[in-house]
């Protein structure tokens, strides 16, 4: 048995948690940069307003439907997700977190009325952080991802599926017959794993719900697509084929990429850029104990606005594997000096951390350098190690790398963020007071 805990709406919530009077209203989070919607209340949503909707086509309807419009806080969600996650746990033995707002949770070996636990848990979560949250149980992950959106309609749309089923949905308790009449009340586009193409080719090939998918033949499925849609049938028919993740591997590229909030040409800020997006894909790659052998870096224009456009990108190779700060700043700024044109409005760059390897494999090399030239390849492990102990303890940007400019507004890369909420729970001077 698995169980799917997923927190409703989650940035939205996060932010309602300290600001009850957004209840009950329309809220949408913004992307970086306050491009788009990344996430709606249910206010929201019934107001039309689309996933993905760019924030100019939607302004609006600040003032004609009282619409709330919000930055993303990163910051604030991954706190709040840490706490979510920590009750999740609870529920079950085992347990993987999928994303900042989901978590699967073996329920194996778990006795007496799995609903009645699942909703104390609900209760335990939303009185302990206010986050709202659904939980579906079933036999697969996938199942259990399917139970956990049925639980969700319940509770949005009351008529869509029975009144017991809202909030905490556990499918392997329905008779054999109801199972079929809710699959083939749902749309074979929510399935876990079904894209928007594939399920359009399903759709022609006239497996139009759940049920449909379900007597599909694997072989079938697997002829036609792929041995992913075959695990996904397998899965609905009740065999568990996607065992829990308890300890994900590590990543084999590691990114950080962020869009302006206006255009730069300035070499020098671009360089900035990258210096930054270096340093920080270099905690993430100290954080999975690995190391990387070349690095990308990228940038482009907006094919959105006027004017002459440009890609580039080049990939730097390193002397030997590292997951140095410095040395890995170094190799981004040298890739954008190296592909700099002038003239151009770019609007996006990125670093990109490829060929990584584990940081137990050494590698060593004849020196055949100059023996006048100072050693180039020092240890700094124990200096990295400490910037990161600083950087979790005070914030990151704490201590950086020169390279990356002086914080603050002569950043002129830096997102645009006008909309954003403090940092309620991971800054003091933002933590809420409550006066009597």
């Amino acid at each position: 048995m698995f169980a799917l805990v997923d927190g409703n709406n989650f940035y939205v919530s996060c932010e309602r948690v300290f600001r009850p009077s957004l209840n009950e209203r329309p809220v949408v989070v913004l992307s970086n940069n306050d491009g788009c919607a990344i996430a709606r209340s249910n206010e929201a949503k019934d107001l039309g307003i689309p996933m993905a909707a760019p924030w100019f086509k939607i302004r609006h309807l600040e003032e004609s439907a009282g619409l709330v419009a919000l930055s993303a806080n990163f910051v604030l969600y991954g706190d709040m997700s840490d706490r979510m996650m920590t009750l999740a746990a609870g529920l079950g033995p085992t347990q993987e977190i999928y994303s900042i707002d989901e978590s699967f949770v073996g329920l194996h070996g778990v006795r007496g009325d799995l609903v009645a636990r699942g909703r104390k848990v609900r209760e335990r979560i939303l009185q302990w952080t206010g986050i709202p949250t659904c939980i579906g149980m079933a036999q697969t992950k996938t199942l259990a991802k399917l139970a956990n959106h049925i639980a969700k309609t319940a509770e949005r749309k009351p008529g869509s599926y029975p009144a017991e089923f809202a909030q905490v949905f556990n499918m392997s308790a329905l008779p054999a017959q109801d199972v079929d009449d809710v699959l083939q009340a749902t749309d074979v586009g929510d399935v876990w794993g079904v894209g928007t193409r594939i399920s359009k080719q399903l759709r022609e090939g006239g497996i139009r719900t759940v049920l449909d998918l379900t007597r599909m033949d694997p072989a079938t499925a697997r002829r036609g697509w792929s041995v992913t849609l075959e695990k996904t049938v397998r899965e609905l028919q009740g065999q568990p084929c996607i065992d829990m993740d308890d300890a994900p591997g590590p990543k084999q590229q590691i990114a950080c990429t962020r869009s302006f909030g206006k255009p730069v040409h300035q070499l020098g800020a671009l360089v900035e850029a990258v210096s930054e997006f270096a340093a920080r894909a270099a905690e993430k790659l100290r954080k999975q104990n690995s190391l990387a052998t070349e690095l990308l870096v990228f940038m482009h224009t907006s094919p959105y606005r006027p004017g002459p456009q440009c890609s580039r990108s080049v990939v730097v190779p390193l002397r030997r594997p590292t997951d140095d700060t410095l040395a890995l700043a170094k190799a981004a700024a040298d890739g954008m000096r190296f592909m700099y044109i002038a003239g151009y409005q770019f609007i996006k760059v990125g670093v990109i951390l490829v060929d990584l390897q584990p940081s137990s494999v050494q590698q060593r090399e004849l020196d055949l350098g100059d023996p006048n030239e100072l050693p180039t390849t020092r240890d700094r492990s124990r200096l990295m190690a400490t910037m990161d102990v600083i950087n979790t303890r005070f914030g990151k940007g704490t201590l950086h790398s020169g390279g990356t400019g002086k914080p603050g507004a002569n950043r002129v890369w830096t997102m645009k963020q006008e909309r954003r909420t403090p940092a309620y729970t991971t800054c003091l001077e933002d933590v809420p007071v409550a006066r009597a």
